[in-house]
């Protein structure tokens, strides 16, 4: 069997709403977590670049719905807004959340989202609210743990146990341990994804 080649990827576009989507008509694939968590590393981690998605010390950075365009018109990536930046006002926290529930409840492409966690912190009270959106819009997700790479082995066995019960029976298609800094785990996320589009291709 060949060995997977990672698609090349370009940003498209960033929009405030789901009306300002790309009007290419690809699946979707969302990727969603608190600020801070990972996302955009993760993204350029899993297509080999390093700015794609721009990174940034400084939690809740993005802010809009960042549309990337994978491969010949495989699919579509969108890097959702962080949630949970303590710092933002409460009218910006209110219009984050707005745009993601927005966006679950409204785009026919979406196929799939993939829940960013931080394997040393485990669910958060907006993550719970998240996985319930998710429940709520009947959206297919899979939990990626992120930063394994800061636990010895052995602890990011115990975290990985722990949690995947839990994340399971709350829905998730799977859990998949992953760090960005040495791409642990990419292959088996591609895995994932590739199985969400397949029946599109």
């Amino acid at each position: 069997m060949p060995a997977f080649v990672i698609p090349s990827a370009e940003f498209v576009l960033s929009a405030p709403n789901v009306a300002l989507a790309p009007k290419r008509a690809l699946s979707e694939i969302a990727f969603a977590g608190r600020s801070n968590v990972g996302k955009s590393s993760l993204i350029n981690s899993l297509l080999n670049r390093k700015q794609l998605a721009l990174t940034s010390r400084t939690p809740g950075k993005t802010q809009l719905l960042n549309y990337f365009l994978i491969g010949d018109g495989l699919c579509y990536f969108v890097d959702l807004p962080g949630y949970g930046y303590a710092r933002a006002s409460g009218s910006t926290l209110r219009e984050w959340g707005r745009s993601i529930e927005e966006y679950l409840q409204r785009s026919s492409r979406l196929m799939l989202v993939v829940l960013i966690l931080d394997i040393r912190r485990g669910l958060t009270p907006l993550d719970e609210q998240m996985i319930d959106a998710l429940s709520f819009y009947r959206r297919m997700w899979l939990a990626i743990l992120t930063k394994t790479d800061k636990l010895t082995t052995q602890a990011r066995n115990e975290s990985l146990n722990s949690l995947s019960g839990l994340l399971v029976s709350r829905g998730a298609r799977a859990v998949l341990p992953y760090s960005a800094q040495n791409h642990f785990g990419r292959d088996a996320v591609w895995e994932n994804l590739l199985e969400t589009l397949r029946p599109n291709r």
